[in-house]
Order: C-alpha cells, then structure tokens, then sequence
C-alpha cells in the first residue's frame, strides 16, 4: 500500500442505543465526512469502512464494531489488512476534558484515562500515533461521567455538530496533505468552533 494512504479512525460505540452520543463523537464525525463526499459504509471485518480519495491521498474511513474498550482490534487489523504504516493513523475521539466544541490534535502521548485510546496503545504497543480529541465538555456531577458520555447533546449543541465535523475533516485532510505541523496550528486554534459558527 502507498505512503499515501491513511487510515481514520473514528471511535464510538455500536448500536442504536449508542447513536448520537457524546462517546460516539467520532462515528459522528466519519458520518458527517461520508456524506458530504457523498459516499457509503460497508460492513467489513472489525467495523463499517467508506473509502475517497482527496488530491492523490486515499483516506479510509473506519468506524470500529468492536466497541469502544476494544477499539485497538480494529485499529490493528485493517493497518495490517491495508498495510497502513502507523504515521498515517489518526484516531478521532471525544474529550471531557475539553468545552465542548474544542479540538486538539496530538502526534502522542497518554490515553488520558480513554479506553478507546488506551486499547490501541496496548496493541499497537506504542503512543506515537496521531489522534484529534473532540471536546464534549464536562457538564456532570460526582459519579455522573458515564451517563453524561453515554447520554446525547444538548438540542443546541446539535446544531454545532456540523462545523465542528467540518474542521475536524478539514484538518485531517491538511495533515495528510500538508504534514501534522500545518494540520496542528489549523486545529489547535484556542477559538471555539462553536462561537465561530454562532457568531457568523
């Protein structure tokens, strides 16, 4: 396989009760860059795959069926599978740690207590794959973190998913393009995209 193919990752859990959650981010992200290429999903091993093609770099869309705590065995298998060298992984997650609407991309580094991101360290046996961290916020009390990330946006949030989809796609396609330095001073702005859009 070409250095210029990329594998895309976007981390969420299957299952309708799972659908348009915060930990879902990253399928919702992956859905959004499919219809906008006008593009389908096809079952395959592991997962739901959609494949385009951008100015010569061929990007492979991967929405992971194997839940999110095992996510590194879908991960693996289609780098294999597509021979992907692992500086062409990028893994789109959801942050609490982070307002929602935030993005922060990172080369490496800790899984920050995700077990998405903990699970591919473990099988790739290494940090140093990219990833894009999409913040969902934090807005829960003592022991409420699980049915906060387990639970749906808030009805104005909704309506901020699509730009934040679109600079989440923007940047991945500048830093297959363009390198990661570029894609990172793109992503990593402090302004939210939120109150770009609001604002507009």
């Amino acid at each position: 396989m070409s250095d210029k193919s990329f594998l895309v990752a976007g981390l969420g859990n299957i299952g309708s009760g799972y659908e348009g959650t915060r930990h879902n981010i990253g399928f919702i992200i992956l859905d959004a860059w499919a219809q906008a290429s006008n593009i389908q999903f096809n079952t395959v091993r592991y997962g739901d795959m959609a494949e385009l093609s951008v100015k010569g770099r061929r990007f492979h869309l991967l929405k992971p069926s194997t839940y999110m705590n095992l996510s590194g065995n879908a991960v693996r298998y289609w780098m294999n599978e597509l021979e992907i060298p692992q500086e062409n992984l990028i893994v789109v997650c959801d942050d609490i740690n982070l307002p929602f609407g935030t993005v922060r991309m990172r080369l490496g580094g800790s899984s920050g207590g995700h077990n998405g991101l903990g699970n591919i360290e473990e099988l790739l046996q290494s940090r140093d794959y990219a990833r894009i961290r999409v913040g969902v916020g934090h807005d829960f009390g003592e022991g409420g973190q699980i049915s906060f990330v387990l639970g749906g946006f808030f009805p104005e949030q909704l309506l901020q998913l699509p730009a934040i989809a679109e600079k989440v796609r923007g940047g991945i396609q500048t830093w297959a393009l363009a390198g990661a330095q570029k894609a990172m001073t793109e992503l990593n702005t402090r302004q939210n995209p939120v109150e770009t859009t609001t604002n507009q």
